[in-house]
């Protein structure tokens, strides 16, 4: 093998790594973020559909 053929395939793993590098950090802020949201987020009840109303049932 040549130097450059062995360079060319160096290079090739290097940027496959940065691009999972940079990949793994985006899903990781990503996740932060959703987490952050979720916790943000007001923590009422909702109110049930029916119970508690009035419902009439005819037989």
């Amino acid at each position: 093998m040549d130097i450059n053929s062995i360079m060319s395939s160096q290079l090739m793993q290097l940027q496959q790594t940065v691009q999972m590098s940079v990949l793994q950090n985006a899903m990781n802020m990503d996740t932060v973020a959703a987490v952050q949201m979720l916790e943000d987020m007001p923590q009422t009840a909702a109110p049930h559909p029916y119970k508690g109303s009035v419902v009439d049932i005819q037989a």
